[in-house]
C-alpha cells in the first residue's frame, strides 16, 4: 500500500493537467501537451513548474473560448508564404503593380536558394545561419546587363543585394505577424544586420555644373530641348514627364505644372504623392513654343520619322480613360473572365502608346545621345537632371519642406514618426506664392540665357518660314 501511494505521489510530482492541457516533466524540463485544430503540440516550457502551470492555464483558457493559443502557429512552405504575402500586397494593401513585381523578383532569389542550395521545406525551418548563407549565395548570382549586349551578365550590385535582403526581411515580418513562425522564433534576417552591409560598387552620381548644363542644352535638337529643359527646371522623374497630359497637367497661363495620379490610365506617381510645380516664365515660353497650339494629348509626344503621328493623339484624359475601359472589356470578353491588375496596366500602356506619349526608354536613349555629343558618354541616366535640380535647391537654401514637396518625396512624418520635420509638416502649409518665389530665386542663375537664345532662333525660323510662304 505504501509503495502504491509513493508511486502516485511521484507521478503527481512529474505531471499535472489543467483542463485540456497536460504538463509533464522530462528530465529537468517541463513540457506541455495539447491538441489544437486536430494537431498535437508539445512545446518546451522550461525547468520552472510554476511557469509551466501558468502557461498551461493560459493555453487552456484560449482553447476553451476558441482563440489561437499563445504558442500556436501555422507552418507553411516558403513558396506558400511568398504567394500569401504577394496576394496581401495585391488585394489588401493595394500596392502598385510595379511594387508587387519588384517584390516578386526579389523573393524569387530566396526560393531559388531554398530549392537548389539549402533545401528548406517550411518557413519555420529557416534559421539565421540560412540567412547568412543566403547572403553568400547572392554574391555569386549573375544577372543580365541592361543594354544591347543582352547576353552579358554581371554580379548583383551591393544595393541590389541589400534590397533583396530587406524585401525578404519584410516577408518574414509578415510571416511572424501571420503566425507562420513559431512564437519564440525571431526574424532570421535581423541577425545579419542588413543596415551595416556597405555599398562598395554603387554607381557614381553626377551633378551637372552650370557650364555642363549650358553645353548639354546647347547640344539638344528642337525635340530634345523642351523635354530636357523641363526635367532640369522641375525635377520631374522620367515617368512623370512621360505621363503628362493636356490640358489637365499643364497651365501655361498660370505658370503651373501638375503631377497627378492617373489610376484609370494605369499609372500613378511613384510615391502616390501628387504635387504642383511652378514654372519659370522662360520655361512657359519654351513649352508654349514646343506645343505649337496643341490643347490635348501628351505634353511630350514621340517624334515620328514618317510624320504620320499617332491615331489617338487628340485624346483628352477622359476619352483615354474610356478607351482603356473599352479595351479591357474587349479583352475580358475574349478571355471570358476578369483581368488582373497587371493585365489592365498592360492594356493601359497600349492606350498611352497609341496617344503617342514618349517612352521612358526613349528619354534615356536621347539623354545618352546628347551627353555623348558633349564628351560625357559615361553619364547615361536622365536622373542626373533630377539630382542637379535637388542640388540647386539645396545650394539656394530652399526651405526643406518646399524641397520635399517639389521633389515629390514621401513626407518625413511617413518615413520616421519621430523625425525632425514630422510635426512641423503636419502644421505647415506652403502658400503657392512662397513656393514660386523660392523656386524662381533658386533657378534664376541657371541656363535661362540658353533658353532665351533657343526661343529667339525659333522665332527667326518661324519668321523666315512665314516670309517664304
Amino acid at each position: 500500500m505504501s509503495k502504491q501511494s509513493n508511486a502516485r505521489r511521484s507521478k503527481k510530482s512529474t505531471s499535472f493537467r489543467i483542463g485540456r492541457v497536460r504538463a509533464y516533466l522530462r528530465g529537468r524540463v517541463w513540457y506541455l501537451c495539447y491538441y489544437e485544430d486536430g494537431r498535437r503540440y508539445q512545446p518546451r516550457v522550461g525547468p520552472d513548474r510554476d511557469v509551466a502551470r501558468q502557461m498551461a492555464a493560459e493555453i487552456n483558457a484560449q482553447l476553451e473560448v476558441g482563440l489561437p493559443s499563445v504558442l500556436w502557429f501555422q507552418p507553411v512552405s516558403l513558396a506558400d508564404l511568398r504567394q500569401r504575402w504577394l496576394d496581401y500586397h495585391e488585394h489588401v494593401l493595394r500596392s502598385s503593380v510595379a511594387t508587387v513585381r519588384r517584390y516578386r523578383q526579389a523573393t524569387e532569389h530566396l526560393l531559388g536558394f531554398a530549392r537548389d542550395v539549402r533545401p528548406v521545406r517550411r518557413v519555420s525551418d529557416f534559421r539565421p545561419c540560412h540567412a547568412e548563407e543566403f547572403v553568400r549565395y547572392l554574391r555569386t548570382v549573375q544577372v543580365p546587363v541592361n543594354g544591347p549586349a543582352e547576353r552579358r551578365r554581371r554580379p548583383l550590385r551591393d544595393t541590389g543585394i541589400k534590397y533583396i535582403l530587406e524585401t525578404c526581411s519584410i516577408l518574414f515580418n509578415y510571416a511572424r505577424k501571420s503566425r507562420h513562425l513559431s512564437p519564440y522564433a525571431e526574424n532570421p534576417f535581423h541577425a545579419i544586420e542588413i543596415g551595416r552591409i556597405p555599398v562598395e560598387d554603387a554607381r557614381p552620381i553626377t551633378i551637372f555644373t552650370p557650364d555642363q548644363e549650358r553645353r548639354f542644352l546647347a547640344a539638344c535638337d528642337d525635340w530634345q530641348f523642351p523635354l530636357f529643359l523641363t526635367l532640369l527646371l522641375t525635377g520631374l522623374r522620367s515617368g512623370e514627364l512621360a505621363h503628362l497630359l493636356l490640358p489637365d497637367d499643364l497651365d501655361l497661363d498660370g505658370g503651373w505644372l501638375f503631377v497627378r495620379n492617373k489610376p484609370k490610365l494605369g499609372w500613378q506617381v511613384k510615391t502616390r504623392n501628387e504635387r504642383d510645380i511652378p514654372l519659370l516664365p522662360v520655361l512657359v515660353e519654351v513649352l508654349r513654343t514646343a506645343l505649337g497650339g496643341r490643347s490635348s494629348g501628351p505634353v511630350f509626344p514621340r517624334r515620328y520619322a514618317d510624320g504620320k503621328g499617332s491615331p489617338l493623339a487628340s485624346f483628352s484624359r477622359s476619352r483615354a480613360e474610356r478607351e482603356v475601359v473599352l479595351r479591357c472589356q474587349q479583352q475580358e470578353a475574349e478571355l471570358d473572365g476578369p483581368l488582373s491588375r497587371a493585365e489592365q496596366a498592360r492594356i493601359a500602356r497600349t492606350v498611352w502608346r497609341d496617344m503617342g506619349a514618349v517612352y521612358t526608354e526613349t528619354i534615356h536613349i536621347e539623354f545618352g545621345r546628347v551627353t555623348a555629343r558633349i564628351g560625357l558618354a559615361d553619364v547615361t541616366a536622365p536622373k542626373t537632371l533630377r539630382h542637379t535640380f535637388a542640388t540647386i535647391l539645396q545650394d539656394a537654401n530652399v526651405d526643406p519642406l518646399i524641397r520635399n514637396e517639389l521633389m515629390g518625396h514621401v513626407p518625413a512624418k511617413s518615413r520616421s514618426p519621430g523625425g525632425g520635420l514630422a510635426m512641423t509638416a503636419v502644421y505647415t502649409h506652403t502658400r503657392p506664392e512662397t513656393k514660386r518665389r523660392q523656386l524662381e530665386d533658386a533657378l534664376s542663375q541657371r541656363p535661362l540665357q540658353v533658353a532665351g537664345e533657343w526661343l529667339q532662333q525659333r522665332g527667326l525660323m518661324e519668321a523666315r518660314r512665314v516670309r517664304t510662304d
